[in-house]
């Protein structure tokens, strides 16, 4: 007499997250290609990585031997402090090239032959933010190389420096779903890219990246303190062990909070605008 083995019959429960996990996992798969297919680009053009190093190179040795010479604060002192402002604003201007990218790709055409085949909705949007954020890393250690070789420390220790570079990566990942939404919305890449700038450049002044906040109107230190990127900046410095000179506000007194909030604020908005949007291409 034999025995007869039954399978058991997976329940409904069961199966519903067996399908979502191996949609995940799809998903998961498809990113990862689309960035390794984003950075292959990047890799083929090395003027725009160049480009965009040599900028915040260029304003850190301009600001901190030639205006920082100017500041009561001068010397290596302003370049302590510069140098958390340069780090952020190098995060900021990265819209530029996501933006850029994204018009790009939407532009010839590329993201409509993506649609077409069978991959999985979020890839390609999923996969600009993780090659953004590979080149966003790799930006921040080449600008940690730079700030060495112009006399900036961190004086807080490895984990604490750790955090703050965690802290501005944060930043940068917020802003590339704003790039990212930029460049699905105007879809034109000379137009995406210079839709950047009249939103980049007030937001880098009107904060305390190369200014402390104190040394302006009062009214104008508001904004400044309130600046999302003054906030990364603030935490950044503290973490770092850097000069900081800000005033006894309460953005000052809660920056690292403000450093994680502003950050998630920015990608509950964006990113589902972004998703919204990439979804209505074709329509």
């Amino acid at each position: 007499m034999s025995a007869t083995v039954t399978t058991p019959t997976p329940t409904p429960t069961h199966a519903l997250t067996e399908s979502r996990l191996s949609r995940a996992r799809w998903a998961a798969s498809d990113g990862i290609a689309m960035a390794h297919r984003n950075l292959l680009r990047l890799m083929h053009e090395p003027d725009e990585i160049f480009l965009g190093l040599m900028i915040p190179i260029m304003m850190a040795l301009v600001f901190g031997y030639v205006f920082g010479s100017a500041m009561s604060t001068g010397g290596p002192v302003y370049r302590e402090f510069l140098m958390a402002g340069i780090f952020a604003q190098t995060m900021l201007y990265g819209i530029a090239s996501t933006a850029t990218g994204v018009a790009i790709d939407a532009e010839k055409g590329v993201i409509d032959r993506f649609r077409s085949m069978p991959t999985a909705r979020s890839a390609v949007v999923v996969g600009r933010s993780l090659a953004d954020m590979v080149k966003g890393t790799a930006d921040m250690v080449l600008l940690v190389v730079c700030g060495l070789l112009i006399g900036w420390r961190w004086h807080e220790g490895v984990l604490s420096a750790l955090a703050a570079v965690g802290l501005v990566l944060l930043l940068r990942i917020a802003f590339t779903w704003v790039g990212i939404f930029l460049g699905l919305v105007v879809r034109n890449p000379d137009s995406a890219s210079l839709a950047v700038y009249p939103m980049a450049f007030p937001v880098t002044v009107l904060s305390n990246a190369f200014v402390p906040p104190k040394e302006m109107p009062t009214w104008l230190a508001v904004v400044a303190e309130w600046n999302p990127l003054a906030s990364t900046v603030a935490a950044s410095r503290d973490l770092f062990g850097n000069p900081g000179f800000q005033a006894d506000s309460w953005p000052a007194e809660h920056a690292l909070l403000l450093a994680v909030a502003w950050p998630l604020v920015l990608l509950a908005v964006f990113v589902p605008l972004s998703v919204r949007r990439y979804r209505r291409l074709s329509r």
